[in-house]
């Protein structure tokens, strides 16, 4: 081919009429370019200490920082780092932190319904049932109503962590052998096991071993045998009652409303999706546990009757009925509790 018939391709699309400084101008604007910018940073405390944080949160925030790929980095902080585990709704409200996994019982959440966080009393006999409660029969929307009247904190998601049995260093096989006892529990659980002559004591996390060590408490009223040996209490205890005061301890997940909302969409789905994740996880980290600690731990079991044991489960009723005349919307909760309760009951076996 003669030189003169040669076209280059700069001189094709010139005659196409295409090579015009607009068109090199968006050519150059299409190249991809990426502005380099520090990333979200949350500061997250949970309820739990470090041994407990490994399991019961670490790995739902260690997988969302991955899967935020840079945008955005929560950092963890465990039980009293930051601030006591009473000024934890507080310091969210405020700012101070940016994020909660909590009980709305233990970080003093100033609404009516965080009597029903932690423990209530016989509200659950397995772990499934917190969920169940939360997602099909109504308290997912009680909490976000109850949670939309107080500023500055956003209630984002519920799940169940482990029973609450009560631990102690002198077996436990009769109501009697209740009274006097000093138990390291939550608000709520201990306004309950006081009516059967438990002394309820409250000290920091971290301080429960010391506080046994000196004969400040007799035992604890704060978990299942999965946390009692994980965290490392099985040392300065030595019996386990097997009847529990609660099936499942319900807790939730917390935030700043402005550092909430300041969020992108897919980073607040991320958040969601790595809650659910943690849920998951403590589902079968727990029910594992409870049962392998049971029958390979360092505690003796032993059992209150059914018969006699029936009387907690009765005063737990009265309990019941006894909160839900603090304001309507605890009558709301209860009355699901009741309704919740009778159809397990009549569904029978594996239910209840």
């Amino acid at each position: 081919m003669s030189d003169n018939k040669m076209i280059s391709k700069r001189d094709f699309f010139k005659k196409a009429g295409l090579v015009t400084a607009g068109a090199v101008g968006s050519t150059a604007l299409a190249m991809p370019y990426v502005k380099a910018q520090s990333p979200i940073r949350w500061r997250l405390q949970t309820y739990a200490g470090p041994a407990l944080a490994e399991h019961v949160i670490k790995p739902a925030i260690d997988a969302f920082n991955t899967a935020a790929n840079g945008e955005m980095v929560i950092e963890l902080y465990t039980a009293d780092q930051l601030v006591p585990q009473g000024e934890l709704f507080r310091a969210v409200q405020q700012g101070t932190i940016d994020a909660a996994q909590s009980d709305d019982d233990s970080m003093a959440s100033p609404v009516d319904v965080a009597v029903f966080g932690a423990y209530f009393p016989l509200a659950s006999r397995f772990s499934l049932d917190v969920p169940t409660l939360w997602n099909w029969y109504g308290l997912k929307e009680i909490w976000e109503e109850a949670y939309g009247e107080v500023p500055g904190v956003t209630w984002l998601s519920a799940g169940s962590w482990d029973p609450c049995n009560i631990a102690t260093n002198k077996p436990v096989t009769s109501l009697a052998d209740l009274k006097g006892l000093r138990l390291y529990t939550f608000p709520t659980g201990g306004r309950f096991l006081e009516r059967f002559g438990v002394i309820p004591v409250t000290v920091p996390y971290e301080d429960f071993v010391p506080a046994m060590q000196t004969g400040e408490l007799d035992g604890v009223a704060w978990c299942g045998s999965t946390e009692i040996h994980t965290v490392g209490w099985s040392e300065v205890l030595t019996h386990y009652l097997t009847n529990n005061i609660s099936g499942a301890w319900a807790g939730s997940f917390f935030a700043n409303t402005d550092k909430l909302n300041a969020l992108p969409p897919h980073l607040r789905q991320l958040l969601t999706l790595a809650m659910d994740s943690s849920h998951y996880y403590r589902q079968h980290w727990y029910w594992w546990g409870e049962a392998h600690y049971r029958t390979t731990g360092k505690l003796a079991l032993t059992t209150i009757a059914a018969e006699e044991w029936k009387q907690v489960e009765d005063e737990a009723l009265k309990f019941w009925d006894e909160i839900a005349g603090q304001s309507p919307r605890s009558a709301k909760v209860v009355e699901i509790l009741k309704n919740y309760a009778g159809i397990m009951n009549k569904a029978g076996s594996p239910y209840r």
